[in-house]
């Protein structure tokens, strides 16, 4: 303003129309289509207020004054999505209806991004009265009101609200003439305020929000059951049962067949054919092994297996598939420590075949297969320690005759009870027939029957020797014995064996037998047959039972004592029965 300060006299400016201050621009700047309207503002006029009669200064110093109307600026539009602060509408201005009906858009909602909003209503220009329409604005030109491209036709505009006073609207049309319209030739509309957009709903979460809690979820649940687990392995060592691996199936498997000398395969075979003894009479029982001879139901055994069985019935027979007889005792022999039982009535006898105990050699392997205390079809292995072992057993009780073998040795475990049973080679067959082992702490060897088990020393009749007796046995009932017609010194403790001496019982050299043909005579000591050497009497024995009665022998002789020369001789054996 130009009027001087402090002139004590009422200002003109405040007693304007407030309608001219609002038609100014933003800028402050009155458009050029106001001038009139300007003009007619500079003429005195008529105060809205009686003149103070206190000439209070109007401006500067104490005193009321109307306040300065509020400069207006063009509104920026904010970023799609961030509300509005709602303004004061302008004078005059109506203010929007309530809620529209369920799906009818508001009118104060943006239109949709891409549809253009419709022309607003003409405003007031700066020199029409408040309430007073103005002039028909002109059409927009088809710049203006063309849709933007990719706009879909068929969609309808939102008509918006009208927007407070002295606020522009870039793209919209004024009314000719109006305050609203600025150089370049396109118009700007007051712009409706956009009203805050009602409170949203609770977001839901997305898919992936979702997923990505249901991941962390499945996580802390893993990571727990995998410390739980972890814990009780290493408390337990395990979480399930243990399944251990195992191999295929083999071919041979669940009784199949095995190869013949193995010694599966040989027990196997030999099984059916061995059977277990029990005898029993005069207050003792014995318990043993026997194996079947022939299909008659002949078994061999040993004979201090059953010497104490008394009665028809006092021998049972087990088999090895459970079956059971009863047995009786053919034929017996306490030298040769053999025996026969017949049993009968039993079919399918699995007779055992004999093999020749003189072709086996030290080292060959052998199963031994007997029931050991009792333990029936018990299968032991081992091989042949050495041949031709002399060896005395029995005679430890009254009446008891001593048994002379000459055995084969192994080490195969023979235990009380294996007596009686078979030895058998590598290839199935029988060569020997089990009978005494060594004891610890014994002297000599013993009847496994009366000893405390094994410790490697077990000892076999030779089959060739069995098989001569068996056969007598069951022939004849009795078994012969091949002699030299002598009487033995027993007690004579130099090397060889000496005939006849003190000791010696009956006559030292039987008339018209073996050894007084061969020309021998009491005193004379033995020592060699058929070039082996004699340590003492039980040995001569033992030599001379190993063969049959006819052999012929070559003898090695020394007469006159210890430094008396050395003779051989050469005699045929001959026979003695019991």
């Amino acid at each position: 303003m130009d009027e001087p300060k402090g002139t004590g006299q009422p200002s003109t400016w405040w007693s304007r129309p407030r309608r001219a201050a609002e038609g100014r621009t933003a800028t402050g700047a009155e458009p050029p289509a106001a001038s009139e309207a300007a003009g007619a503002a500079d003429a005195p006029c008529e105060p809205l207020h009686g003149v103070d009669p206190y000439a209070t200064p109007p401006y500067g110093e104490p005193g009321p004054w109307a306040p300065a109307p509020p400069v207006q600026r063009p509104a920026v539009t904010p970023p799609r999505g961030v509300p509005l602060p709602g303004a004061a509408p302008a004078h005059g201005t109506p203010l929007p209806s309530a809620t529209p009906p369920h799906g009818v858009p508001a009118p104060s909602v943006t239109p949709p991004r891409g549809i253009p909003a419709p022309a607003l209503p003409p405003q007031q220009g700066a020199g029409s009265s408040p309430g007073t329409p103005s002039e028909s604005a002109p059409a927009p030109s088809h710049k203006d009101a063309a849709p933007p491209h990719g706009t879909p036709p068929h969609e309808v505009p939102v008509p918006a609200a009208t927007p407070p006073h002295g606020v522009r609207v870039p793209g919209q049309g004024t009314a000719a003439g109006g305050a609203g319209e600025w150089p370049g030739g396109r118009g700007y509309a007051f712009q409706q305020p956009v009203p805050g957009p009602a409170a949203r709903p609770p977001r839901t979460p997305s898919r992936l929000s979702r997923l990505a809690v249901g991941a962390c979820a499945l996580a802390l649940v893993a990571g727990v059951a995998g410390g739980l687990i972890g814990a009780y392995v290493e408390r337990h060592g395990q979480v399930t049962d243990i399944e251990l691996p195992q191999a295929g199936a083999d071919p041979a498997a669940d009784g199949g067949p095995r190869p013949k000398g193995s010694i599966a395969g040989i027990a196997r075979r030999a099984l059916p054919g061995v059977v277990t003894l029990h005898a029993s009479g005069g207050g003792s029982e014995a318990t043993g092994t026997g194996f079947v001879l022939d299909r008659r139901g002949h078994i061999l055994t040993n004979n201090h297996v059953v010497e104490s069985a008394k009665g028809a019935d006092a021998v049972r027979v087990t088999f090895s598939s459970g079956q059971t007889a009863t047995g009786r005792v053919v034929g017996s022999d306490s030298g040769y420590d053999l025996a026969v039982v017949e049993v009968s009535g039993v079919s399918g006898l699995r007779p055992l075949p004999l093999g020749d105990s003189d072709a086996v050699r030290v080292g060959d392997p052998v199963v031994a297969i007997g029931a050991p205390y009792d333990l029936d079809g018990t299968v032991t292995t081992g091989i042949i320690s050495a041949k031709e072992r002399p060896i005395t057993a029995g005679g430890e009780e009254p009446g008891s005759e001593m048994s002379y073998v000459d055995a084969l040795q192994t080490d195969a475990p023979i235990n009380p009870g294996n007596s009686g049973g078979p030895l058998m080679d590598g290839r199935g067959r029988v060569v020997g027939v089990n009978s005494a082992i060594k004891a610890a702490g014994s002297g000599s060897a013993l009847p496994d029957g009366k000893s405390g088990g094994s410790i490697g020393l077990g000892f076999a009749i030779p089959v060739n020797q069995a098989r001569r007796v068996a056969e007598e046995l069951i022939n004849d009932g009795q078994a012969t014995h091949p002699v030299i017609g002598v009487t033995l010194d027993m007690e004579y403790r130099g090397e060889g064996a000496r005939i006849g001496g003190s000791g010696g019982g009956g006559e030292a050299v039987a008339k018209g037998g073996p050894a007084d043909e061969a020309g021998l005579a009491e005193g004379d000591v033995i020592t060699r047959v058929n070039g082996k050497a004699v340590a003492d009497g039980e040995e001569l024995i033992v030599r001379v039972r190993s063969h049959r009665p006819g052999d012929r022998l070559e003898l090695v002789v020394r007469r006159g004592g210890a430094g008396g020369a050395e003779r051989s001789v050469s005699l045929t054996l001959g026979s003695a029965s019991g």
